[in-house]
């Protein structure tokens, strides 16, 4: 079941809702109960067979909990250490079987030279499978280390399935969502509460079935036209790797708003996921930004665990090229996906090796100059688009010929349907190596006005977090402090008619657009 869909929006979400309350009044523990098992049935919509799949991995990674929580504090930790190992081995194991078994079977393959490799046939992957595996994985080291303070077992069933999160995040932290799930407050229906969980909502819908799925087709066509053996111009490539990336960009965002909204109608605070990432003028800043909990997990989990920046520059760096390879990894099977999880830890090693660069050169660190900023932002921007195209491309070959078309290696050309409106100016550019070509003059058009237009709403304008910021819905502090970013009380939401008008229209128009449902992009990991 999706978001944008007329069965969630018009049949499961009222229906989850009201009984939700209706029951929380009297009964706050069988509410919670309620909210799990539809979650549930949320889950199985795609494929129930999977909902026992998902069963056994919260029975098992609840039972290793609590052997970890009676353990905890005795004088030898071993023992601990050895379930919490089997424990995440296990987790791992399970979620290497159905995302990656097939994928290191052909990489052994091609290694040792074998024409035909081994296969375990199609293996279909569990929506989710990384989110909740990740977020037990977290459970599981916080209670060895003596961080979980509540083992209900209805309410980590919640944690686990709670639907606003369970498909494509965000990863939670137990800590976070249990004492949320344990106040009776939030059983109670609250007006403001709705009122802005409605309108992220509405926000997220927009984003994803108006611009998102808007722009999606003119990236589409640049990356199938590769795919199918062609090479594009300059122009071509590059409007079809923006658009990708504006495609990505406002597809995940209204994903993480919608979520936000829905957890917020019932109660609970998200942690925010997606903070205005092309804003950001470095890369260790869009990743700050951009799936802000997988970067959290990363950090926590598996860059402090290799050692982190505790033993010195040479092992801080490899240690974060290490996690990127895994968090490129973690994305997909591919090696698409492992050579955009390199790329992203080569950028961020230039970045730490810049900021230490600077800091012995006695260069301040602080804000910088305002054309500064808009150079970095501009730089950061170029480095994560060339990176995205290696995330959309269905292999590396044709990722690289699309990055041989973006450097101009191709040549530069217009379509000709332009040639009449450049008038004299048409010999000038024909000087400077720029021609025109037969056909595509409409899809050019269109693609540089979408690009146009979606890059002034991602770098001018507030964000949600910023638009309903008094309100504060979500479980973070906001990155768009940051030097150069917009007021976050600009544009701020208050519960108006004039505001309720806006969000109905924006609605209304994200409603209307639903004939063409289409998943959100970060299913498919």
């Amino acid at each position: 079941m999706l978001f944008n869909s007329y069965s969630f929006i018009l049949l499961y979400l009222p229906i989850t809702f009201a009984i939700f309350f209706a029951v929380g009044a009297r009964r706050p523990l069988y509410a919670a109960a309620w909210l799990a098992a539809a979650s549930l049935f949320f889950y199985g919509w795609w494929n129930p067979v999977y909902v026992f799949l998902l069963l056994a991995s919260i029975a098992f990674n609840y039972t290793i909990g609590r052997i970890l929580a009676q353990g905890h504090g005795a004088p030898d930790g071993k023992a601990s250490k050895a379930v919490l190992t089997f424990g995440i081995a296990a987790d791992l194991l399970l979620l290497g079987y159905y995302k990656y078994a097939n994928f290191f079977l052909d990489a052994a393959a091609s290694l040792s030279g074998t024409d035909a490799g081994l296969s375990l046939g199609d293996i279909v992957l569990p929506l989710g499978i990384s989110f909740f595996t990740f977020t037990q994985i977290a459970f599981l080291v916080d209670t060895y280390q003596g961080k979980v303070k509540e083992t209900n077992f209805v309410h980590y069933v919640l944690f686990v399935t709670y639907f606003p999160h369970l498909i494509a995040g965000p990863v939670l932290h137990h800590k976070e969502m249990m004492p949320q799930f344990a106040d009776t407050a939030n059983y109670r229906p609250n007006f403001e509460r709705i009122s802005v969980g409605l309108t992220f909502f509405a926000i997220g819908l927009f984003k994803k079935a108006v611009l998102a799925d808007g722009i999606a087709p003119y990236a589409n066509v640049s990356f199938k036209a590769i795919a199918d053996g062609q090479t594009l111009t300059f122009l071509e490539a590059w409007g079809g790797s923006l658009a990708y990336s504006f495609q990505l960009y406002f597809d995940f965002s209204g994903y993480s708003d919608m979520a936000i909204g829905l957890s917020w109608l019932f109660g609970v605070r998200l942690p925010l996921n997606f903070d205005s990432p092309y804003k950001a003028v470095n890369i260790i800043e869009f990743w700050r930004r951009w799936h802000m909990t997988l970067s959290r997990f990363l950090r926590d989990y598996l860059y402090i665990a290799l050692g982190g920046n505790r033993k010195g520059p040479v092992r801080r760096y490899a240690n974060l090229l290490i996690t990127m390879l895994l968090g490129g990894l973690w994305h997909g099977a591919g090696w698409t996906f492992v050579f955009w999880g390199a790329l992203h830890g080569l950028y961020l090693v230039i970045n730490h090796w810049w900021h230490a660069l600077r800091s012995k050169l006695g260069f301040p660190s602080g804000e910088g100059s305002f054309l500064g900023r808009l150079t970095a932002r501009a730089i950061t921007f170029v480095a994560v688009v060339v990176a995205w195209v290696f995330f959309r491309a269905e292999d590396l070959g044709d990722a690289f010929t699309m990055l041989y078309g973006m450097a101009g290696l191709s040549g530069i050309s217009l379509p000709t349907g332009l040639a009449g409106h450049f008038g004299p100016l048409v010999g000038v550019l024909a000087r400077f190596g720029i021609g025109f070509d037969l056909g595509g003059g409409t899809n050019f058009v269109l693609t540089y006005l979408w690009v146009i237009g979606l890059a002034f709403v991602a770098f001018l304008l507030p964000n949600s977090q910023e638009l309903l910021a008094r309100h504060d819905p979500s479980l973070a502090s906001h990155a768009t402090s940051a030097p150069g970013a917009p007021a976050r009380n600009l544009l701020g939401w208050t519960p108006s008619r004039t505001w309720a008008l806006a969000m109905g229209v924006m609605l209304a128009v994200g409603l209307l657009t639903l004939a063409r449902v289409t998943e959100f992009l970060y299913f498919q990991f």
